[in-house]
């Protein structure tokens, strides 16, 4: 009787670990093929599973996670041509937030869509992944990707605190040099993932990263109980973030800014006082003219 009483909490143990630690991701996979015709639609069911697996229960960092403390993010992959039975072309999409202090508000920090997504898949097989070695496309860009979203998220709680996960980032980019597939490499794009890690970790562009412990920590966490503190400290990103427009107009990185962010500043300076909505539309107007008649909302509010 006692072996099984110790038995039992030994178990109790183990089931209160696992509750209150968790992976750092909570992220949301969904696999669509309706674009591909006449195939067996299971297989891509078990890709759906395959990938969620790895990204949810692969340890990416040296850190411990509270369930409520994971990383909101979903990864949307659209398969459009089945090359064979275990090749497959189409895009891939990553979106991440993370929680604003004091609110149950999630804020955007990274929104994009991958349009050189090419890997292989043989159904049922486990997804492997070696962070020094190129041996799997689909696991590489998904790595590659999990390491920016986490870089992102650190980097919106301390100044640069991303900085290992866009070194490992960049480290998988290096990998792939050599490989065949798109997506990796300067000369083919100026929008993929090689410009994604050069544009972060070049010192030119410090002041973009920067603006992301600013933007966040300082300013939405702070909205909650001091809002014209916060919106503030906001409208000082915004100088930051046309510093690095004037270095480099068009920056893929400031480009993915906005992409995540526009809906969410028009929200913020909407509220505020008459001579820093002027400021704050004409820096945006500037940087992000794709977006120049969202923010001309800014304006139109009282």
């Amino acid at each position: 009787m006692v072996g099984l009483s110790r038995f039992i909490i030994f178990l109790s143990f183990v089931l209160i670990a696992n509750l209150i630690s968790a992976q750092e991701l909570n992220c949301r996979v969904q696999v669509n093929s309706s674009q591909v015709q006449g195939t067996n639609k299971q297989k891509y069911e078990t890709l759906q599973t395959a990938i969620y697996e790895f990204l949810n229960n692969t340890k990416w960092t040296n850190h411990v996670y509270s369930v409520d403390e994971r990383i909101e993010c979903t990864f949307i992959i659209t398969v459009s041509k089945e090359i064979s039975a275990d090749e497959f072309e189409g895009q891939i999409q990553i979106i991440s937030s993370r929680p604003i202090f004091s609110s149950t508000y999630y804020s955007n920090l990274f929104n994009y869509v991958d349009k050189s997504f090419r890997f292989k898949y043989v159904e049922f097989q486990t997804l492997d992944f070696n962070e020094n070695n190129h041996t799997s496309n689909l696991t590489s860009i998904l790595a590659f990707y999990v390491y920016v979203v986490l870089g992102y998220d650190y980097d919106s709680y301390s100044p640069e605190g991303g900085d290992v996960f866009f070194k490992k980032a960049e480290q998988i980019v290096n990998n792939a040099q050599n490989e065949k597939e798109k997506g990796w490499k300067a000369f083919e794009s100026q929008k993929n993932r090689y410009w994604i890690i050069e544009n972060i970790l070049n010192d030119k562009y410090s002041d973009f990263r920067r603006s992301l412990y600013r933007y966040h920590r300082l300013g939405l966490d702070l909205m909650s109980e001091k809002a014209d503190e916060g919106r503030s400290e906001i409208a000082e990103c915004m100088k930051l973030l046309q510093n690095v427009h004037r270095q480099r107009p068009g920056l893929f990185i400031l480009q993915l800014f906005f992409e995540a962010k526009a809906d969410e500043l028009v929200q913020v300076f909407s509220e505020s006082f008459p001579d820093e909505k002027n400021r704050v539309y004409n820096i945006l107007k500037e940087v992000d003219p794709a977006n120049s008649s969202k923010y001309a909302k800014i304006r139109e509010t009282n």
